[in-house]
């Protein structure tokens, strides 16, 4: 008789399998076979394997090439395939590391010195080390002596082994020939890799220390069907024309300057959007009740040690010596609202108590990190503390949750939630507080009603936190807000508030942002909308085009009535063709473009196009602007003169 077990899958259907069957066993019973499917398996909640042995009653879901931890093991995977070619081809490099990234991977050599004219050789030798479909070996070092002496001629693995601890597992990766030290997981064969491609070429410094030797690091991408990776280079195309970097300046929103590396300005169409996207903020922080408060950007030293940001984040503050004293720029808000809490006594009758501050902050990053608006020295944050009472928690976090999906739901941007829990080591706050906060946070999430994934472990030393993460047209996800429950600073700050009893209480606080940095928000929303804003928030709403010079002064009659209607209009009077002005209005991003001939002037009306180049016809402006009335009050996605099918 076989002796069986039983397997739980996440719906909680549970399958029989033999005894001593693995996750690929499990795989191949539901008939996940596919290149993209069975990548590698969650068994009780980590990531391991196919080749895994499985025992009675483990929850196991299985990985895909859709999940994210599905492509962090085909990419980790492709990174060694590789390696392995680069050492067949220079058998003189030294791999160091192979991360999986965002999108795909890369891999660092030492004593490496190619070009990307190299790139096809080295992708034709990938491809044989596919078609060769290697399965992954997954070897257990018995000591880190016995790992020291398999690598001891690569000095970059055997430093890597030293800074490992000592009771940590050490585990090694084959494939054919090739073996390196790694923790895995990896996929069972290399067969499912069906595309591949190297990106290109740069330096890296080893450790991303500029005292360390200068390394080449090799980019490149794998997808498990050729369709995808087709998809991923018309994606990458259309994404070059919707960056940022470009289109700003192009669209006069913003500029950086060598004068002031990393801090952007804000030109005056820039700021239509800016001021519009901050007035949008303020009528939500009514709605949900929030005040909002300005501290200090320059403040002593005291105050950033008695936060603790001085012992533990001072080599990115800006600093100064003043008088005698130290004086810091804020690289948060924070502490600045932990001094106003602290400002006066509070009851419980006050709480919860919301508290916002869009605050301007200076983070140094080195000059190699510094990315348009994506990555800056100064920007401003949608900053909000929140004290309350313990009892409130699970409400406030409900609050701020719909409060970040009114904000991300108005701009079209689709998000998923992640809860990251307590860390194994270094927390402060008793087991009791994390179990209180982090039930707190779940309850809110589960009430949303929004799916979430719970990352183990991965929340803040002080509290456990909810990230937002938006997607934008093009598919890609950004980490911009966050809800983060904190035990640490209340305690620091020694707040306090008067209990119904009378006596005196610690509040809870949460951190929260939504825009996160405004700067960085603002470029995302350049990107996803490719420059094409919505009328309500469009820095060049209407132009209004002349034929000839006649038609002038009905044009900026029609202009000033615009304006009384607080939209932003322009006049474009050149002594061109209408096709011209037309043209440039079109690369302008211009919402409305309203030309004005003799027949308009005669009939009182203006003729419509929208940048899409539909020709709309004529319509009396109180027509026109009781349409853009009433499209600016909806904060509508859509022209207020788009067809069912546009829409």
């Amino acid at each position: 008789m076989v002796n069986t077990m039983q397997i739980v899958l996440p719906d909680n259907k549970k399958i029989e399998l033999k005894d001593g069957s693995s996750a690929k066993d499990l795989a191949d019973q539901l008939h996940l076979t596919a290149p993209h499917q069975a990548l590698a398996a969650s068994i009780n909640g980590v990531t391991r394997d196919l080749s895994t042995s499985l025992k009675d009653g483990d929850v196991v879901k299985l990985w895909s090439f859709d999940d994210p931890e599905g492509k962090e093991v085909f990419w980790h995977t492709s990174a060694h395939i590789l390696a392995q070619a680069i050492l067949r081809l220079y058998p003189e490099a030294l791999p160091t590391i192979g991360p999986p990234i965002e999108a795909g991977f890369y891999y660092d050599f030492a004593n490496l010195h190619i070009s990307d004219e190299d790139f096809a050789r080295i992708e034709e030798e990938m491809q044989k080390i596919v078609n060769e479909n290697y399965t992954s070996h997954r070897e257990l070092f018995k000591s880190k002596s016995e790992a020291k002496k398999q690598f001891g001629d690569n000095p970059y693995k055997v430093e890597i082994i030293d800074a490992i601890s000592d009771d940590s597992e050490f585990t090694g990766y084959r494939q054919g020939e090739f073996f390196d030290l790694c923790r895995g997981p990896h996929l069972n064969n290399l067969g499912k890799v069906k595309a591949l491609k190297l990106l290109k070429i740069s330096g890296a410094y080893w450790r991303g220390d500029s005292n360390n030797v200068m390394l080449t690091r090799i980019y490149g991408i794998t997808f498990p069907d050729r369709k995808q990776l087709k998809e991923y280079f018309t994606f990458l195309e259309e994404a070059k024309k919707r960056d940022h970097k470009v289109l700003g300046p192009q669209l006069n929103l913003f500029s950086l300057k060598e004068e002031a590396p990393g801090m952007p300005f804000i030109h005056p169409k820039g700021i239509i959007v800016w001021n519009t996207l901050l007035a949008f903020n303020r009528e939500l922080l009514d709605k949900y009740d929030y005040i909002e408060i300005k501290t200090p950007a320059l403040m002593t030293r005291e105050l950033w040690e008695r936060s603790g940001h001085w012992s533990n984040y001072r080599q990115n503050m800006f600093t100064s010596h003043i008088e005698e004293r130290d004086f810091a720029i804020k690289p948060m808000n924070c502490p600045g609202g932990m001094l106003f809490y602290s400002s006066h006594p509070h009851s419980y009758r006050e709480l919860p108590l919301r508290v916002a501050e869009i605050g301007n902050v200076h983070r140094f990053e080195p000059s190699g990190a510094l990315s348009g608006l994506f990555r800056v020295r100064s920007f401003h944050q949608d900053d909000a503390h929140t004290f309350m009472k313990p009892e409130d928690i699970q409400n406030e976090i409900f609050n701020a949750i719909q409060f970040a999906d009114e904000v991300y739901k108005t701009f079209g941007l689709q998000y998923h939630l992640e809860l990251s829990t307590r860390p194994e080591k270094n927390t402060i706050g008793t087991d009791e507080e994390w179990e209180r906060a982090t039930s707190a946070l779940q309850k809110a999430l589960d009430a949303s009603g929004i799916p979430y994934r719970i990352n183990p472990g991965d929340g803040a030393f002080y509290g456990p936190k909810i990230d937002f993460h938006i997607r934008d047209a093009l598919h890609r996800t950004w980490q911009c807000g966050t809800i983060q429950l904190d035990m640490a600073l209340p305690e620091k700050f020694d707040l306090e508030y008067t209990a119904s009893d009378g006596s005196r209480q610690r509040p809870v606080m949460i951190h929260r942002t939504i825009l996160g940095s405004v700067e960085r928000f603002f470029g995302i929303l350049i990107e996803h909308f490719a420059g094409k804003f919505p009328f309500w928030i469009s820095p060049r709403q209407i132009r209004l085009l002349v034929v000839a010079d006649r038609h002038i002064d009905y044009a900026k009659e029609k202009m000033k009535q615009f304006k009384e209607h607080g939209f932003h209009v322009e006049l474009d009077a050149d002594n061109e063709s209408v096709s011209k002005k037309v043209r440039r209005a079109q690369l302008d991003q211009v919402n409305y473009i309203l030309t004005v001939g003799d027949k308009e002037m005669e009939n009182g009306t203006l003729n419509v196009r929208t940048r899409d180049n539909i020709v709309h016809g004529e319509i009396h402006p109180d027509e026109l602007i009781a349409k853009l009335h009433q499209e600016r009050k909806n904060r509508s996605l859509e022209s207020s003169f788009a067809t069912p099918n546009q829409k």
